[in-house]
């Protein structure tokens, strides 16, 4: 096996002793192998092999998911740059990663349900998905930051004119009513922040970040080689351990990049008449694709309900919507071919 990268890394344990362990990638006849090694002075204590196989993405995600996880843990590497990417932060952003962490480490739990609840009622009121309104992130730094008036509620990442205008009363509501013992403008927090223990949540964040990434590139692969052998949505969601909409979304996302799916559509349509299948087509062109409401009453009625509920129905549209995109750009390629 050729070595094709490596390094060395390092962590002070609880006792001032520096641990050291090595990371490296190796390759053998188009075989990936990624391994990390421990140490004790001169001698090799342990070896893990985090990945043995084909795909060069899978394996780069494996190695910046283990990392994170052990950066996360104190390791810091000989030479910079291991995670291959884009690691050097601009101030700015910087700055906005270290409110988000003090916030999570100093929000006020009271404040922050009571925001949460806010937001329960509002979404439901505007029939809204809560996430559009806030996140758990800004939420989480309005209880700990307390803003008093609407210039303090500005300085929040995450709160710009908009929000301020359609939300900043009620949160302000909320907050202003609670004391607090820090003062505006929020420099204070990049003093107050530890560097060490800043940099072990960043690569916490990294962590989460790339595990979602390998979750996504798994998902892919054996949604690719389900399609292939055959199987069908629900056989696909047993396999892949997700929802049917989860499949979905990434069969949709399959399609945009390339891949062909056609063969599950075919399966999961092969009980649907081709009178139903003309009218959503039907729709398509009227109503247009972007959104599926429209599209369903379309083809459906306006008055469409079904005893087994919309889910099956929205199913069939989203898959005749992936060929119907399909023809549409198929279309657009050859008007401009000319």
């Amino acid at each position: 096996m050729q070595i094709v990268f490596m390094n060395r890394l390092s962590r002070i344990s609880g006792v001032e002793q520096e641990i050291f362990a090595q990371l490296w990638i190796g390759e053998e006849e188009g075989v990936w192998r990624l391994g990390w090694k421990d140490y004790a002075g001169s001698l090799e204590m342990d070896e893990h092999i985090w990945y043995e196989g084909s795909s060069w993405n899978e394996m780069l995600c494996v190695y910046r998911h283990e990392l994170a996880v052990k950066m996360g843990a104190g390791y810091r590497p000989l030479i910079d740059g291991v995670f291959h990417d884009e690691e050097n932060l601009a101030q700015r952003s910087r700055e906005q990663l270290q409110l988000q962490y003090y916030s999570e480490q100093h929000g006020n739990e009271t404040v922050y349900d009571e925001l949460c609840a806010w937001r329960r009622g509002k979404a439901s009121s505007e029939r809204k998905a809560p996430y559009i309104l806030a996140s758990n992130r800004l939420l989480r730094m309005l209880s700990a930051y307390l803003p008093r008036t609407p210039e303090e509620l500005l300085q929040i990442p995450g709160v710009g004119e908009g929000k301020a205008s359609q939300h900043g009363g009620d949160w302000l509501n909320i907050t202003a009513a609670v004391p607090r013992e820090h003062n505006y403008p929020l420099n204070w927090v990049f003093e107050a922040v530890d560097d060490e223990e800043f940099s072990s949540w960043l690569f916490k964040q990294k962590e989460i970040k790339y595990k979602k990434q390998l979750e996504r590139l798994r998902l892919r692969r054996i949604l690719l080689q389900g399609i292939e052998n055959g199987l069908d949505m629900e056989q696909l969601k047993a396999s892949s351990g997700v929802s049917r909409r989860e499949v979905l979304e990434s069969v949709e996302e399959l399609e945009k990049e390339g891949y062909s799916v056609e063969k599950l559509i075919e399966l999961e349509l092969r009980e649907v008449t081709a009178d139903e299948q003309n009218r959503i087509w039907t729709a398509y062109e009227l109503m247009g694709d972007s959104y599926l409401k429209p599209a369903l009453y379309k083809a459906y009625g306006e008055n469409f309900s079904p005893a087994e509920g919309l889910d099956l129905y929205y199913e069939r549209l989203r898959l005749i919507r992936i060929r119907f995109r399909r023809i549409q750009e198929a279309g657009m390629g050859m008007a401009t071919s000319f």
